[in-house]
């Protein structure tokens, strides 16, 4: 994928906007009671951040799990990113594909606060290092 570095810039902006609002709506879902739907809120926040901030190095991946791996390859690896993150990451979307897709799966309220405080710990990190993308492209 070949973008300009304001495609870039705008792009992972408008993602990291819907990152933003998911965050939101995972709350607002868990006042509800909608612990699934917080749960999967959450993965999603956390997803759409990953990808405004991989937007910036260029890559755009095609899947969940090759998201997580690219991060892991070029921020985890390289320190800019605590492990944490992708660990996280991987507890997220076990979770998300659990109450998406599993019949039987049960879940609780302490495991969709949890969901949410991962999340929003994802967003606080990734946007750092964003913002630090964006200066240098900017530069």
């Amino acid at each position: 994928m070949t973008l300009s570095r304001e495609d870039k810039i705008t792009l992972s902006d408008i993602r990291f906007e819907k990152a933003s609002e998911f965050l939101d709506d995972a709350g607002a879902n868990l006042k509800d009671a909608r612990i699934k739907t917080s749960i999967s809120r959450s993965y999603y926040a956390a997803l759409n951040a990953v990808r405004a901030l991989l937007i910036l190095e260029g890559v755009d991946s095609e899947t969940h799990s090759g998201a997580i791996t690219v991060l892991s390859l070029r921020f985890i690896k390289t320190g800019l990113l605590p492990v944490e993150i992708v660990k996280s990451m991987k507890l997220l979307l076990s979770r998300r594909t659990d109450v998406d897709y599993g019949d039987f799966e049960s879940t609780d309220t302490t495991e969709a606060e949890d969901s949410i405080s991962k999340a929003e710990t994802i967003l606080r990190y990734i946007d750092e290092v964003r913002k630090k993308l964006i200066e240098d492209l900017s530069g």
